[in-house]
This record gives C-alpha cells, structure tokens and sequence, in this order.
C-alpha cells in the first residue's frame, strides 16, 4: 500500500538519491551534478512553509520513500505569487506504476485547497510517460521552447504544461501556507 506525506528533513537523502539518476543519465533534469542531501534539505526548507514537498512511501512501514513531488515559485516577481511551478520524480524500479500519479494527484489537490490559481510544469522533450501524467491529473500543453538546453551531447526541447488549480479573484486571496493546510487527497 501507498502513503502519501509530507516530506521531512530526514528525507533529504532518499529524494537525492531518486534525484540523482535523473541528472546522471538523461534529459529530463537540466541540472549536471547531483544534489546530495544537504542540498535537497536546504531546498525544501527554503520553501519556507508555503510550498508542499510531498513523499509517496510504502505505506507498511512508512520507511522507503518511492517518488517525491513538491511545488516552488514559478518567478521571482510579486505579481506572479499565486502561480507555482511543479515537478515529480519517482525511483527507478517504481517508474509506471501508477505511484508518479497518485502523488501529483495530492500535489495537485494541495495546491487548490491552498488557493493558487495556476500550475505550470516544464518538461523536456520526448518525454511520453511523464506527459500522460501532467494531462491525467489536469495539466495542458501550452507552449515549447526549441533546444532550448544542452545535454548528454544534444540540444533539448522543452514543453510547457499548465494546470487552472482555481480561478483567479480580483482582489486575488493569498496563498495558504502548506504549514498549514498539510497533505490534500480529494
């Protein structure tokens, strides 16, 4: 069985080491050398108790964490504050199993009990399986930037996905920290 939590800091080394892959062997993170565990704890306390950092785990013993997921700033401008960026990575032998899916099913209905309003997702491209979640959990593609980054000894495309988490008020209402709105699964 799955569970679904918030992340803790004594999880910073099990998302590193799903993470690592990810920067090591492909595309789909433009990054080139792997956080370590400091690295990833100082990123997910520097979501400051507004952004979620979730953990999917084996629900037995709550132990092995098998796919994180988590939401920052989509920019760094004050007008933008109501929208976020979000992304997911799931450990190599869990990959299309149905686990990337649950867990950005919760992210996805964090965030609207949150109050943002939209979220958007950069994905490089071909990247087939990690599409089919975003659009199955209600994200639609928006727009692409052509070999936009350089790696594995390639030029890469990417996409953008965005998901209508609420709509947007006028005056906006801000953002509920995810302190205190904790793990949502509708």
């Amino acid at each position: 069985m799955i569970a679904i939590r918030a992340a803790r800091p004594e999880d910073a080394a099990a998302i590193a080491a799903i993470y690592a892959p990810y920067v090591l062997g492909g595309t789909v993170s433009f990054e080139t050398d792997p956080p370590d565990a400091d690295t990833m704890r100082a990123r997910m306390e520097a979501s400051g108790g507004l952004y979620p950092w979730l953990v999917a785990t084996n629900g037995e013993n709550d132990h092995g964490v098998l796919a994180y997921a988590y939401a920052g700033q989509w920019r760094d401008r004050p007008a933008y504050r109501y929208a976020v960026e979000t992304s997911y990575y799931v450990a190599g032998a869990m990959a299309g199993q149905g686990v990337g899916r649950l867990l950005y099913e919760a992210l996805v209905d964090t965030l609207r009990q949150q109050g943002f309003t939209q979220a958007v997702a950069v994905v490089s491209l071909p990247n087939d399986q990690v599409i089919r979640t975003h659009e199955a959990v209600g994200f639609r593609r928006t727009g692409m930037y052509r070999e936009i980054g350089f790696k594995q000894g390639r030029w890469v495309d990417v996409g953008f996905w965005q998901c209508e988490l609420n709509e947007g008020q006028i005056p906006p209402v801000e953002p509920r920290p995810f302190s205190e709105v904790g793990v949502v699964r509708v």
